[in-house]
């Protein structure tokens, strides 16, 4: 059984795609990638709130999902728009990664001074605006290895990256800062690598994809993240966070929304009981959004 893999072209995306391909081939199948360059890779001169909140790094991978040019389609989780066409399905999340986000740099830093801070995330801005209001922040695109780059230019004095990211592509002597997860909460998926198909593929292929990738853990926390995401109809440039961790058999989600100046912070922790992920995840937007949250999306959208 032959597997064609499909992924952006940026080392991180191929990282994401050989880790899949050795789980494919070590259960007996054989696979080839095909590199698919999306609209976030383009366009590399504007902020992604200024793109379009929906399918900027996914787009152009699914519609190779619709025609059949790939069986399946690797994603960075958190990438992922919350809700897909009708047509496409997520069959699984691999183990999770640490979530915390990092500051990196090529030189010592000290947090509790002004610092030029490259980020091109709106959650991550919002935030460092709330919690760390002396930093200065410039907008940074591009793959990892070009925002490095341009920090080493003096761009920036460090850049705010995800652990898994940084962890993956052999960076991590460059951590300098690890942010707590319960404070500067993670956006929804971070950490994990997402396969979605087109339900047109063979099932016997689906299923022996599943079977090979998924990590159960981690697809009941994403799927309360995902549906908390699609309930709250946040997008990618919403600074909407969420992080779900299993804790002896029960669910614990921490998730908000924040303003995008950091003023306005809506955020709760419930603990999963009788509900199922998805259930947990419905609840939670819905009690964020009874709390303030709707009036913060509302602002948010009418700036952007």
């Amino acid at each position: 059984m032959n597997i064609k893999i499909g992924t952006r072209g940026s080392l991180l995306a191929l990282w994401q795609a050989e880790y899949i391909k050795a789980k494919l081939e070590a259960g007996g199948l054989t696979t080839e990638i095909i590199i698919i360059e999306t609209k976030g890779d383009k366009i590399l001169d504007r902020a992604l709130s200024k793109i379009g909140s929906k399918g900027v790094f996914t787009e152009e991978l699914e519609e190779q999902l619709h025609i059949g040019a790939i069986d399946i389609a690797v994603h960075s989780a958190k990438d992922l728009q919350s809700e897909l066409h009708k047509s496409l399905s997520i069959i699984a999340f691999t183990e999770r990664e640490k979530t915390n986000d990092v500051l990196v740099s090529n030189k010592d830093i000290d947090v509790d001074t002004e610092i030029t801070i490259g980020t091109s995330s709106t959650r991550r801005v919002a935030m460092l605006k709330s919690y760390f209001p002396h930093f200065k922040i410039v907008d940074m695109r591009g793959n990892l290895q070009t925002r490095i780059r341009k920090m080493e230019e003096g761009q920036c004095d460090a850049l705010l990256l995800a652990y898994a990211g940084v962890n993956r592509m052999k960076y991590n002597e460059l951590i300098r800062y690890e942010f707590d997860n319960k404070t500067f909460v993670p956006p929804v998926g971070q950490g994990t690598v997402a396969i979605e198909i087109s339900n047109n593929l063979d099932k016997n292929k689906a299923d022996v994809v599943r079977t090979l990738c998924n990590d159960l853990e981690t697809e009941q926390c994403l799927l309360t993240e995902r549906a908390y995401l699609k309930e709250l109809k946040g997008g990618c440039s919403i600074p909407v966070f969420g992080n779900a961790k299993l804790l002896e058999d029960k669910i614990h989600f921490t998730a908000g929304i924040i303003s995008l100046d950091g003023k306005e912070i809506v955020k709760t922790t419930e603990i999963q009981n009788n509900e199922s992920p998805a259930e947990l995840g419905i609840k939670i937007a819905n009690i964020i959004l009874a709390n303030g949250g709707k009036e913060i999306l509302e602002k948010i959208k009418a700036q952007l």
